[in-house]
């Protein structure tokens, strides 16, 4: 039998993890400049680093592929020189991974490519610390975005 004090404390858990994914998205939305719903996030670990990617959902949206594609060179730059500020506006937290890929930052590559729906960030770490800070980063994403993507490296 499920007591009512552990139906409100779940009920509880699960309204305080919609809240911060709806405050996620909504962080998001402003930081990033680009409607999560209009748009999907995907995260993959790979074993020199891992790829960061974004598309419209409509491929005939071009405002949001466009959108995507502004942020990503924005942030393309803000990332090798260190600067991991706009996940951590957008998560209201310090991002695990951020200070160490901050640190050693010349130690991690992100190439930007353009795709028909919007953009990716392909990241190569050059050593093992980079590499594994950049895991770190990106299973983290993919659980607060909760972009049911694999945490496993590919």
């Amino acid at each position: 039998m499920i007591r009512p004090v552990c139906v409100l404390i779940l009920g509880s858990i699960f309204a305080f993890g919609q809240d911060h994914h709806d405050m996620v998205n909504q962080h998001g939305d402003h930081v990033m400049g680009f409607s999560h719903e209009k748009t999907t996030h995907h995260f993959e670990l790979h074993y020199d680093g891992g790829v960061i990617d974004v598309r419209a959902n409509d491929v005939k949206d071009i405002e949001s592929r466009d959108q995507i594609r502004s942020h990503f060179h924005h942030i393309a730059q803000m990332f090798a020189n260190g600067n991991f500020n706009a996940p951590m506006l957008v998560h209201s937290t310090v991002v695990p991974g951020t200070v160490t890929m901050s640190r050693l930052k010349e130690q991690i590559h992100w190439d930007l490519e353009e795709t028909p729906r919007g953009a990716r960030l392909v990241i190569t770490a050059d050593n093992k610390p980079a590499l594994d800070a950049v895991h770190e980063f990106l299973r983290f994403q993919i659980n607060d975005h909760k972009t049911g993507d694999c945490p496993m490296i590919r």
